[in-house]
């Protein structure tokens, strides 16, 4: 049993996996977005290799908590989720500044700015993962 988390992007979506004790996360991949039949079939692949039983979804509210565009495409994109893995739990975690927290581990890695714009949202959907199983185990 392991969960999976996705930073949904516009052009990109990152990946997480946890681990089998889902205590921590780890990267695994930015998927180029081709089309949800492209896009599906590559995170189906990633769910069967895995194991997964639970996508988080990141769920970017504003800062004051409103719900904006971008929160309603993460729910539109549940929707589809639930849709194409009915078996699958799919859950959405506010990920507000998982970006710059990402952002941040990148830079004081001392990863050059070309690299970082290339794993950045791998490195966003393992911040929403790890954030989402610290929480599940408190």
């Amino acid at each position: 049993m392991r969960i999976m988390a996705l930073d949904l992007g516009t052009k990109t979506i990152g990946v997480a996996v946890s681990d089998a004790t889902c205590l921590i996360a780890r990267g695994i991949e930015t998927i180029r977005r081709q089309g949800t039949v492209r896009d599906f079939a590559r995170l189906t692949e990633i769910i069967k290799t895995e194991e997964v039983t639970t996508i988080v979804l990141g769920y970017p509210k504003n800062m004051n908590g409103t719900i904006g565009e971008r929160a309603h495409a993460s729910e539109e994109y549940r929707d589809l989720l639930k849709e194409h893995f009915p078996d699958l739990e799919v859950v959405l975690w506010d990920e507000r500044l998982s970006t710059v927290a990402a952002e941040k581990v990148l830079i004081s890695a001392d990863l050059q700015r070309k690299k970082r714009r290339k794993i950045i949202d791998m490195m966003a959907a393992v911040v929403i993962l790890q954030n989402y199983l610290d929480h599940q185990r408190r």
